[in-house]
């Protein structure tokens, strides 16, 4: 599949968890589940597209403004990064937290219009059908390898608490 047509389609999913989450009052803890998803969306989408994707056409630009704009939109991933790491605090979703989720949502929605206009542009201008779909495999197959990666790391981290508990009850038993 285009990794063009991937990343628009990871897009409308985004934006619909951030429509969801816009609809919830402060205080509510559908907020924080939204939240938490939307980060873990955004997070694995923001990696794999700046490692496949942007890497690719930051080596292939060679004009100025073109340059620019890869740039830019890396840039705009570091601060999409920054809100994130603010909605990971824990804490509850108030209303402060829920001005966070819609400044992220803001910051997204801008970096996806430019990013559909700009810079799906330069690839269309510089990258060949065949290696839109090479990038749009290597995609897939690494959203696969994060999932798996994420879904085995809970169950790593349940096994490790329940080690840790046996181990203390044994200690305890010992006494």
């Amino acid at each position: 599949m285009d990794v063009l047509s991937i990343i628009k389609q990871e897009h409308r999913e985004v934006a619909a968890l951030f429509d969801q989450a816009n609809k919830c009052d402060a205080g509510d803890e559908r907020l924080r589940e939204l939240a938490r998803e939307i980060a873990t969306k955004l997070s694995t989408h923001l990696a794999i597209e700046e490692r496949l994707f942007y890497a690719r056409l930051k080596a292939r630009v060679d004009q100025e403004e073109d340059k620019v704009d890869v740039f830019e939109a890396y840039t705009e991933h570091a601060g999409a990064k920054g809100l994130m790491e603010m909605l990971k605090s824990g804490r509850k979703p108030d209303e402060q937290f829920k001005a966070e989720v819609q400044v992220l949502g803001e910051n997204v929605k801008h970096h996806v219009k430019e990013e559909e206009s700009k810079v799906f542009g330069l690839a269309r201008q510089l990258l060949e059908d065949h290696e839109l779909d090479e990038i749009g495999e290597a995609w897939e197959k690494a959203k696969q390898r994060s999932e798996r990666s994420k879904s085995s790391n809970g169950r790593s981290s349940t096994a490790k608490k329940r080690t840790t508990r046996t181990a203390k009850r044994r200690e305890v038993s010992r006494r």
